[in-house]
């Protein structure tokens, strides 16, 4: 039997987090209280009874909560810094953590100023911890299009002078803003070196999936767990080698699956579909990364070497150095063969 701890030790890479949703609830309340911001009684309670009844709009109103919270450039320095330590402690030695850049606007500048708050950050942050830290930069499907594409230059300008910024995701509301409206954000891009992660596959099934990869030539889909409705799809995904970064807690809780023996790890990996496990906003589904392994044994009957799989997936679809990821994948090996 896998022990928790084991899994903590397992090297791992964590490629779906959201900024505000991995906020640590104690620096939530801290910082709340010194905004001045009431915070639902969801955000306060560490061990809520309705953490699988929260629903899309809850969800959204009170990650927006959380969100209003953070205002300064120290503000998300902390967040970051405390993410980092969080991500060590669970064996994540890489992270890519998505952030839309316009939702932080308000209280950090311009959308130059608030990208350039955050990967400050995220480097003093990797520096002080030693996990490698990467941004996605995301645009919010529930915007214009323009905006997508202002960000997607953006990043790729700040990326081509030496920013932490390896990818370009799509996020909020799937079933607003169609996949085809913002290609043009996403050629761009690509074209710029940055790898498509957009979200698909979570509120609409697998026909938003198949739209998605025809339009934005995703290299990783946010969820895409939906495309476990229709074998055509699961083949597309696999025979792009599309990898799904599923996140069994988060779609439990937001009503996508009615149960966490219901999230279809199994039925992915065995159509040929990659899985990674991500944690999405541990902060509003109360599961961290190491939870989501956890789920795989204790629902999924994953044993020591499926469990390796995850995690040597998690490193094989991350934008890390090469020599990183070779490392990485001997230490997966040694924790695997620890069990024989």
């Amino acid at each position: 039997m896998v022990s928790d701890e084991d899994l903590r030790a397992l090297p791992k890479a964590h490629l779906h987090l959201h900024l505000t949703g991995g906020m640590r609830r104690e620096t939530l309340r801290e910082l709340a209280l010194r905004a001045g911001v009431h915070l639902p009684e969801r955000l306060v309670d560490e061990t809520p009874d309705d953490w699988h009844v929260i629903g899309w709009a809850r969800f959204q109103r009170l990650y927006d909560v959380a969100r209003g919270v953070l205002r300064s450039a120290e503000d998300i320095s902390r967040l970051l810094l405390e993410r980092a330590w969080d991500e060590r402690a669970a064996g994540s030695r890489w992270l890519e953590i998505q952030v839309t850049p316009s939702g932080y606007v308000p209280r950090l500048g311009d959308l130059v100023t608030a990208t350039e708050v955050f990967c400050t950050a995220a480097i003093a942050a990797s520096d002080a911890t030693g996990v490698g830290i990467r941004l996605v930069i995301a645009a919010n499907r529930t915007r214009p299009p323009w905006e997508a594409e202002t960000l997607a230059r953006l990043a790729v300008r700040l990326a081509a002078a030496g920013a932490p910024i390896v990818g370009f995701g799509l996020s909020n509301d799937e079933r607003q803003g169609r996949a085809a409206e913002f290609a043009k954000a996403f050629r761009l891009a690509r074209d710029g070196g940055l790898v498509a992660v957009p979200h698909a596959g979570e509120l609409l099934g697998p026909a938003s999936v198949a739209d998605t990869v025809r339009e934005l030539a995703p290299r990783r889909l946010g969820h895409g767990v939906r495309a476990s409705e229709d074998p055509a799809v699961l083949a597309l995904l696999a025979s792009r080698g599309i990898a799904c970064e599923v996140c069994p807690a988060s779609n439990v809780a937001l009503g996508v699956f009615s149960d966490h023996a219901a999230v279809p790890l199994r039925a992915l990996e065995s159509a040929g579909v990659p899985v990674v496990l991500g944690a999405d906003d541990p902060l509003l589904f109360g599961a961290e990364l190491v939870e989501q392994y956890a789920a795989a044994r204790d629902v999924h009957g994953y044993d020591r070497d499926d469990l390796a799989g995850l995690a040597a997936a998690s490193v094989r679809h991350a934008v890390m150095p090469t020599e990183l990821a070779t490392q990485m994948l001997a230490d997966i090996d040694a924790w695997r063969r620890r069990g024989d």
